[in-house]
């Protein structure tokens, strides 16, 4: 019995003793639809072939626990992000599509709404726009994720005692902040903030202005496809120097677009943002080193795609196309949408050699696309007045992006069960100061409430 008691004091007390060390800085990081199934595909992506070893990645090296991501009663087992990302922010469980507010839509506080608060700096670094589910929940209250327009408003309009509730915010989102109707660039600008468009303007920061940083229409582009490869980690750097401050700060990460990865089966490119996010937490381990008083949480809100490592019954998987692909199947796609399908642009777009089969199925997938879209138009110029009942065919695109995921999923043997979200539990991880905190089994809103207590929240 002692020995029971004695283990259970080991477990518990970095928490009862959190009054005495308490992190001066929090950055709580979020692999949007990162299962346990994309990092595990990580670390044989990141393996080098040349070597016996199956070599560690830094998702390795700082596992510390699962989550279970379940939202509200009343959305069932299957979690949404908004929902996930509430419950992480808040600590309080809510319906899926809702964004900082309970089930009764009554706005919820965040635990960077508190730290503000308690006069640290704060900021959000993600690779979507900067008004999507996951960094709304820490930064609005909306009663859905998809009222983008609202949110981006409530991010100007909604202070703390008249301050913003966010010094930095960098992602995507021009076309939810300059619109016809407003122009939030220009008024936060007014307000003082420092905006940059372009990834260059991330050195030359002006120390003691806010930021706002917006570099796409929407999200950002993809990982493979931008021009720099490593995007979240190079804004992860500039933001970590730019928050620096006496009394500390709270940062949300988010890898937003594993998450969009998963929800069009594609592996290529989940792997590549999973190499921007792994960049990421390697520069924060040597951060973390400088800065001892430093916590970093890291988690995914949920699963997406019901990924799987070795499928159809082969006990193998092989990601050696994955490593020599230059661009995403959404490029490729793209551009064989708008240029003639020949077997030699096919396979410079993807670095490999297809198969006669392998090509046949990407220039089919192309001609049947255009057929059907083709007879959905005659369809509607027949009978325009019930062409609103008319199932719309699957665009060329998209047609062609199927072809090529399938083919890729079939020479790596990856699997997947579904276009949506799975209620699979998530890995934790955690380093720096009071990451004992996180060990084990918990739940999403375990992870707010151990935040809010090390940010002196009873």
């Amino acid at each position: 019995m002692k020995r029971v008691l004695f283990a259970t004091l080991l477990c518990v007390s970095p928490f009862l003793n959190a009054e005495d060390s308490k992190p001066k800085n929090i950055i709580m990081i979020i692999g949007d639809g990162m299962g346990a199934a994309y990092t595990s595909a990580y670390r044989y992506f990141h393996d080098d072939p040349k070597t016996k070893k199956v070599e560690q990645t830094v998702f390795d090296r700082h596992l510390v626990g699962m989550s279970s991501t379940y939202p509200a009663p009343i959305s069932g087992y299957v979690t949404d992000s908004a929902a996930a990302a509430t419950a992480l922010a808040t600590g309080i469980k809510t319906y899926n599509s809702a964004i900082g507010v309970d089930v009764d839509k009554k706005p919820l506080e965040s635990v960077l709404v508190w730290a503000k608060k308690q006069g640290k700096k704060t900021g959000i670094v993600v690779t979507s726009h900067i008004n999507h589910a996951t960094p709304a929940s820490y930064l609005s209250n909306n009663e859905s994720r998809h009222n983008y327009d609202q949110i981006a408003d409530s991010y100007f309009d909604k202070k703390i005692a008249g301050q913003f509730k966010a010094d930095l915010m960098f992602g995507g989102g021009w076309k939810h902040f300059i619109r016809e109707d407003r122009n939030l660039v220009n008024e936060f600008k007014q307000a003082g903030f420092y905006y940059l468009d372009n990834y260059k303007a991330l050195s030359k920061l002006p120390k003691n202005s806010p930021v706002l940083g917006l570099f796409a229409d929407v999200g950002l582009p993809n990982a493979i496809d931008d021009n720099n490869k490593h995007r979240l980690s190079l804004m992860t750097k500039a933001a970590t120097k730019h928050l620096e401050n006496e009394q500390g700060y709270f940062m949300l990460i988010e890898a937003s677009q594993i998450d969009w990865a998963g929800h069009s089966n594609d592996v290529g490119k989940a792997m590549w943002e999973l190499d921007d996010l792994a960049k990421t937490l390697e520069y924060l381990e040597t951060y973390v080193e400088s800065n001892p008083d430093t916590l970093v949480v890291i988690t995914a809100d949920h699963n997406t795609g019901g990924f799987t490592i070795g499928a159809n019954k082969k006990y193998q998987w092989k990601p050696e196309v994955l490593r020599s692909m230059q661009n995403s199947a959404d490029k490729v796609a793209e551009t064989l949408n708008n240029t003639p399908v020949t077997k030699q642009l096919v396979d410079e777009l993807l670095n490999f050699t297809l198969t006669e089969q392998e090509f046949s199925q990407v220039s089919h997938a192309k001609s049947s696309a255009q057929n059907e879209q083709q007879v959905f138009k005659e369809q509607v110029n027949q009978d325009n007045e019930n062409s609103k009942n008319l199932k719309r065919p699957v665009s060329v695109t998209k047609a062609i992006h199927s072809s090529i995921t399938n083919i890729i999923d079939n020479r790596t043997t990856s699997g997947w069960t579904t276009g949506g979200h799975t209620g699979a539990d998530v890995q934790v991880f955690a380093m720096g100061a009071n990451k004992a905190l996180f060990s084990g089994l918990q739940d999403n809103t375990d992870i707010a409430k151990k935040i809010f207590k090390l940010l002196g929240k009873n």
